[in-house]
């Protein structure tokens, strides 16, 4: 049974969905001002995960992961580079994709765009205004917190102490400090679009709610994001939609940890702001997706040059082993011998391992333990006399694991002729003990991109 950390109930729960064999998830997705940075990562690789490990046990997803493409800070870009919202927006969502393609996050089943959703927000806002839940005020539309008596439920604060360290700004006529926009009058030279309250555009919070309900209904089974958007944003989410439905909004509400760099919370103001286009010029982006796999999502994560080192060292450990067992399965002839047995049952007992890490709140670090368990195995207890129904099953079992965590997916490149012959010239020199040559010959494939690595069965080649 798969259990799930409810962030508002804050246990972990049984994963039952709503409707028997089908999932269905919103994830919050950025806000398409600027390149997205390695913070932001964190969600979209372990969410990825998630989707992939529900799917793995036969569950048909729904992801939905949105653009918020009207915003204040788009607004004062594009007014500073001269530009429309609109096309700042096209333009950082195709940056995305190649930030998020690069990282292995497959694309979601839809990616809505806020300002391609407005007639629904407009209605969602005027079914709360009808509601008596909402009131417009010289154009803008607030949501009145006070009238949904569960506010606070999900982040577990309470509204009267939440209400009593806030004030109301000069620019705002808000009837509670807490009350929320849901529609903002238009003020000169931003987008706007019509509405029964006059010309404006949405607030931030009401674009989540009326679009993962146009996609996955009034009640759904996930919704997730990073631990910063909890509050206010999620409470509001939980606030309007439920105020609307009057209904549960959501099954299970799940957060990632904080990302920190070097130790400390990530800043522009500390220098240590980092967008995923700045680590990918110095990372391979499948060592930063091995990082964020090898802690709990919920728990902090810390990015720094050792923790870099050690993610590279961690893949680079499991393709060894993958190739191993590729050129174990060419060399050996039998097809079967008296040890399947024993190994088959290893095998599955890993797999068993890995699903039971993955089934606790999704705890990719405990799966990966038993993706290593396989790795040590393949190394210890297999060589040339393993069958190639053994080596064929521990594949397969690599490949599943490895496939939920999005990992491992680098093509297995032809070596160049040229690259070939220095190998070969390489391998006399080692039979002929001109340990010398051998080291001049390894440093020259090196530097034109190939690694080798000696091993029981001969030389492997792979790209460094």
């Amino acid at each position: 049974m798969i259990q799930i950390y409810n962030s508002q109930t804050r246990q972990k729960e049984d994963f039952v969905p709503l409707t028997p064999g089908k999932v269905g998830i919103y994830c919050c997705g950025p806000t398409v001002y600027d390149f997205f940075h390695i913070g932001n990562a964190r969600p979209f690789i372990m969410f990825d995960v998630l989707r992939r490990y529900l799917e793995s046990r036969g569950y048909d997803v729904t992801f939905v992961q949105n653009f918020t493409d009207i915003d204040d800070k788009m607004i004062e870009r594009a007014r500073r580079e001269n530009t429309t919202v609109k096309e700042l927006g096209d333009r950082f969502i195709g940056e995305y994709w190649k930030d998020a393609t690069a990282l292995g996050v497959e694309p979601a089943t839809v990616h809505p765009r806020a300002t391609e959703h407005m007639q629904q927000m407009i209605d969602l806002i005027q079914g709360l205004v009808d509601q008596g839940l909402a009131y417009a005020q010289d154009g803008s539309v607030y949501f009145h917190t006070p009238a949904f008596p569960e506010y606070g439920k999900l982040s577990g604060q309470n509204l009267e102490d939440l209400d009593a360290g806030n004030r109301i700004s000069v620019d705002e006529d808000k009837k509670s400090p807490l009350d929320f926009a849901l529609w903002k009058a238009e003020k000169p030279g931003e987008p706007s679009w019509d509405s029964p309250w006059g010309k404006g555009r949405p607030g931030w919070h009401i674009e989540c709610s009326a679009m993962s309900m146009h996609y996955l209904g009034q009640h759904f089974d996930i919704h997730c994001g990073g631990q910063d958007l909890l509050f206010p944003h999620h409470e509001n989410e939980v606030a309007q939609s439920e105020g609307y439905t009057g209904h549960p909004f959501v099954n299970y509400w799940m957060h990632n940890g904080f990302l920190n760099i070097d130790n400390s919370k990530m800043s522009k103001s500390a220098g240590n702001f980092f967008t995923v286009r700045d680590i990918l010029k110095e990372y391979d982006p499948e060592d930063v997706r091995m990082l964020m796999l090898s802690a709990h999502y919920r728990s902090p994560l810390n990015f720094s040059r050792d923790m870099m080192a050690q993610a590279k060292a961690s893949l680079t450990r499991l393709y060894t082993a993958k190739a191993r067992l590729l050129a174990l399965k060419k060399a050996t002839k039998a097809e079967t011998a008296p040890e399947d047995g024993k190994l088959m049952g290893q095998l599955d007992e890993f797999l068993r391992h890995f699903n039971d890490g993955m089934d606790n709140d999704f705890n990719t670090a405990e799966a990966m333990g038993a993706l290593f368990e396989l790795v040590y195995l393949a190394n210890t207890e297999m060589d040339e006399t393993t069958s190639t129904a053994v080596l064929d099953h521990a594949l397969d079992t690599l490949n599943k694991m490895t496939a939920v965590f999005g990992i491992l997916k680098k093509e297995e490149e032809g070596v160049p002729e040229d690259i070939q012959a220095l190998a070969q010239e390489r391998a006399q020199a080692r039979k002929d003990r001109n340990w010398a040559q051998s080291d001049a010959l390894r440093k020259q494939l090196l530097d034109l991109g190939w690694q080798v690595e000696d091993t029981p069965q001969g030389q492997m080649l792979k790209k460094s």
